[in-house]
């Protein structure tokens, strides 16, 4: 699933914007998930993390326009594609939206 999000900001501030979200949501949901582990390459962001029984990982790139959110769904996670990326576009664009 790969999803992109026009950010209206410099790519500096974008990438400031991910990691404090990603900080935040580490605290709301940190007792769903665990193993949690993302580390930055470059203006690459490498997310992986189990919650609920599955395991995900993907990449949140940040470029001079825009963040590109690629993840591979586990396959029982693919009937909720469509809700899913409708979640992360609409909280990838409030997050923005401030910027």
């Amino acid at each position: 699933m790969k999803i992109a999000i026009e950010h209206h900001t410099t790519r500096d501030k974008a990438r400031k914007i991910v990691e404090k979200r990603l900080r935040d949501a580490e605290k709301q949901y940190g007792q769903m998930a665990s193993d949690l582990d993302w580390e930055w390459h470059g203006h690459t962001l490498h997310v992986k993390v189990k919650a609920k029984g599955f395991h995900l990982k993907g990449t949140l790139e940040v470029t001079d326009t825009t963040v590109i959110v690629d993840g591979k769904l586990p396959l029982l996670a693919k009937p909720f594609e469509s809700k899913i990326r409708h979640t992360v576009e609409r909280e990838a664009e409030s997050m923005f939206r401030m910027a």
